[in-house]
């Protein structure tokens, strides 16, 4: 028995066709048309309102030691002048000594010099209170202070100095800054506290 192929009509053809296309067509433009939908739009008012700005840091205050031309009459000690600038407030001055009197022109980078404390930036650490009588020849308070330069000097500090303008061989410090007076070193160290003080400088 033969079997003869029945053709397909030209338009079934040309439908099949045509709907294999579309097929094609929806599967390869489908991902890019998902690809152009436009992104979700912001509202209205967070475009219109402007992005925060962080607030710079102001001022800050700081501490400089420098010299005067006057002496402790007694012992011959030169008084050194320490500077709190604190913005916005008026400057406060304390009268204060370093190194001792005869070592004034001593290396004041070298370890055990007793000279002055060497020119230069400083961070200013914690203040610490000590107990009474634990360290005589350093009053209330040390206030740790640390170069910023390379020196061969070490553990220096703010504190008072008991002995200044007496006569006992101790007027005068090994290179910290030694407050004259314990009533200003109170009130430094209360201010350093308060006020978040980090920077010294020594101009001379």
């Amino acid at each position: 028995m033969l079997f003869t192929a029945q053709r397909q009509p030209f338009t079934n053809v040309i439908n099949g066709l045509g709907m294999a296309m579309l097929v094609l067509s929806a599967t390869v433009l489908t991902p890019a048309r998902a690809e152009a939908e436009p992104k979700q739009r912001q509202p209205l008012m967070a475009l219109l309102e402007p992005e925060p700005i962080e607030a710079e840091p102001g001022p800050a205050s700081k501490l400089l030691l420098m010299r005067t031309d006057r002496r402790i009459a007694s012992t011959g000690d030169p008084i050194w002048e320490l500077l709190l600038e604190i913005p916005g407030e008026p400057h406060r001055r304390f009268e204060a000594v370093s190194g001792r009197a005869n070592r004034q022109n001593a290396d004041r980078d070298r370890m055990g010099s007793r000279a002055p404390l060497p020119s230069g930036t400083y961070s200013v650490g914690v203040v610490e209170p000590l107990a009474e009588g634990a360290y005589p020849e350093l009053g209330p308070v040390w206030i740790s202070i640390e170069p910023n330069f390379i020196t061969g000097r070490r553990v220096l500090g703010i504190h008072q100095d008991p002995s200044a303008g007496i006569h006992n061989n101790q007027s005068g410090t090994l290179g910290c800054i030694g407050l004259v007076r314990k009533a200003d070193m109170l009130e430094l160290a209360r201010l350093i506290e308060s006020n978040g003080t980090t920077h010294l400088n020594v101009i001379d």
